[in-house]
Formats: structure tokens, sequence, C-alpha cells
């Protein structure tokens, strides 16, 4: 596979049929951003000596490589003056790909197609350094259950409000439990979020809480698939949540399937302190919950079987922060151990 690293230096081949050399580059590169985030920027390039019919395909890189903008969107168009441009989610790295008409691309894949089969030229370009950053953006993850994820360290939005993440803020210990908290930082609170490194799709997905503080009105516990590239379908989010969302009145949890202004697809109800193993099963056409507690004793469970997405390119999210429209204000810290996350087909 030719991959050229320099973004302002055309990828070249060679043509054995008398016509001029296909070549690909980039005129405009996005930030480097570490594990994405929730927006777009441009890319902009341009496509030389190309046929009828050829297009590109663009990737961001966020743990492995996700095609752009979106998955039901993979293609961008090669314009008469031989340019090409796109949004794109950011990520550390970007790949565009130059591919004839039937060339069907992945959502997501560890390794970048090579060429060959469709695929008429590959080059990548890192992620540029935003303005003040002069270091490289370094990726933080963590080994929990088995699997690799992804330490958020950006912001994330909650209703509209957004709040701090800090990879300070998660980490396992000696046993290989996970631990999110809630911190005070200066004049702010910060929160802590883990995203699974790949998707898993339909199957079994179990979170053992080792021991579930009483948490405060507004703070939120949250355990979910989510796909951040693709909105179709509810961006897939299928939800256990701990939370008063601002409400000392209300149950402390709930499972939903969004969107949760459908008032059939939220189910409320208690969950109590101590060891709770909450959990999900995804299948076609239905998701059932069900929340532990001490590994036997059922709590709650439920059957969802209307609006259930299909598997695409989400992945789990594990996190802990404060409902941006609670009513009540965050007085304290607060840490959650996870002991174990498990999944079966």
């Amino acid at each position: 596979m030719a991959i050229v690293r320099n973004p302002l230096v055309a990828l070249s081949l060679l043509c054995t049929t008398g016509c001029s050399s296909p070549s690909i580059e980039f005129t405009e590169i996005p930030e480097a951003a570490v594990g994405g985030a929730g927006k777009l920027q441009r890319i902009a390039g341009r496509a030389t000596g190309i046929k009828n019919g050829q297009r590109i395909v663009i990737f961001a890189k966020s743990g492995m490589w996700w095609v752009q903008p979106f998955s039901t969107r993979p293609f961008t168009a090669i314009k008469r003056d031989s340019t090409w441009e796109s949004p794109i989610h950011l990520g550390t790295e970007y790949a565009a790909l130059l591919v004839d008409a039937g060339y069907a691309p992945p959502r997501t894949t560890d390794v970048l197609p090579e060429k060959g089969s469709g695929v008429i030229a590959v080059i990548t370009a890192t992620g540029r350094s935003p303005a003040g950053v002069s270091a490289p953006l370094a990726r933080k993850t963590i080994r929990f259950s088995g699997y690799e994820w992804e330490v958020v360290d950006l912001p994330s939005d909650s209703a509209g409000v957004m709040h701090s993440n800090k990879s300070s803020n998660a980490w396992t210990d000696a046993k290989g439990k996970l631990h999110l908290r809630i911190a005070r930082q200066g004049d702010q609170w910060t929160c802590a979020e883990i995203i699974l490194l790949r998707s898993l799709g339909y199957g079994t997905y179990s979170f053992q809480v080792d021991e579930m503080p009483a948490l405060e009105p507004g703070t939120v516990m949250g355990m979910l698939t989510w796909d951040e590239p693709e909105a179709g379908q509810n961006h897939r989010e299928i939800d256990i949540e701990i939370s008063r969302w601002g409400d000392p009145a209300t149950r402390n949890a709930q499972f939903t399937i969004q969107p949760y202004y459908v008032p059939a697809n939220v189910f409320r109800f208690n969950s109590p302190p101590g060891r709770v193993t909450h959990s999900f099963r995804w299948e076609p056409g239905r998701v059932s919950f069900k929340t532990v507690r001490n590994l036997s004793e059922v709590v709650a469970e439920h059957l969802f079987t209307s609006g259930i997405p299909s598997p695409g390119s989400e992945r789990v999210h594990i996190n802990l922060y404060i409902y941006g429209k609670s009513r009540t204000l965050q007085q304290n810290g607060v840490e959650v151990v996870i002991e174990k996350f498990e999944y079966l087909p």
C-alpha cells in the first residue's frame, strides 16, 4: 500500500494505458483531537488524472478508522475543477482514498484498505495541532475487563451545557476494577468517561458495579451504546442511567431506548446502593434490560420491542457526569467503582 505522510505531497501512480497518472492530495487538514469530538471541521484536497465515476472516501482515526462524514454518506464527489471537500469528525489522523464507482467502503476498520480491488490511491496525514498547542495530542487508553478503552479528555455536552472531562478521573486499580470520579478542579467540576475501542453489535452487555454510592440529584452514571459518526437511528443509543436528573423526588434509575421523549421508550425504577449488576440483551427488534442486586435478587427488568436500532458503528460508553440542567447544584465529588464489564454474543 502506498501511503504518503506529507499532507501536501500528492501520491502519483503509474498509468499503464497511456493516460495521465492519477494523483490525490490534501489541501486542508482538520485539527487533531483525541478520541474525536462532537463537532465537524472541513477537510479538502485535489485529485487529478481520474476517470468517470471515481470519487473520494475519507476516514478519521479515533482508536480505529471511521468512514466520514457518516456511514450513510461515505462518498465525497470530485468537482469539475478536480477539487473535493467534506465535513469530517475529528480524529488524530485522516485518510483519503481515490476509489472506483463500484467500491464499497467499510464503516470502520483497524487497518486502512490497500490499493487494489477498487482502491486507486491512499493518502494519510496527521491532524494539525490546535491553536496554542505545540505538542502532538496523546491519546490515553486503559485496559478494563479484557478490552481497550479510550479515556475522554475533551468537553462533552449534557442537555446543551458543556462539562469538562479529565483523563485523571478514570483509572483501573491493582485488581483491574474501573474507577470513575467527579472531582473539583479550580472553580469547576470535572467528570469522567471511557469509550470502548471497538463495536460489538447484538449481544448481552453487563456492567457489575462493585459499590454504588448514593448520587446527588444532578449526578449521572451512564452505561450505554452510542454511534458518534452516524446520527441515524438516534445514534443507536441504548441506555442504562443512574440519575434523578436534578429532581430529588424522582426515581434514581432508568432503562432507555432513544428518543427519550417518547414515553414508551423510558422505564424508570429505583436502583439500590451496594453491589448491583445492570445489563441488557440487544437482539433484532428487541432489547431486554435487567438490574440485579448481589448477583441474584432481581430489582427491575423491562423489554422494549419498538424503535430498536440495528448495529452499526456504535461503541460502549461508561460515564459519570453532572446533568447540565439540574435544578440542584453539585455539592461534593463522588467515585464509582465498576468491577467488571462483560459482553456475550
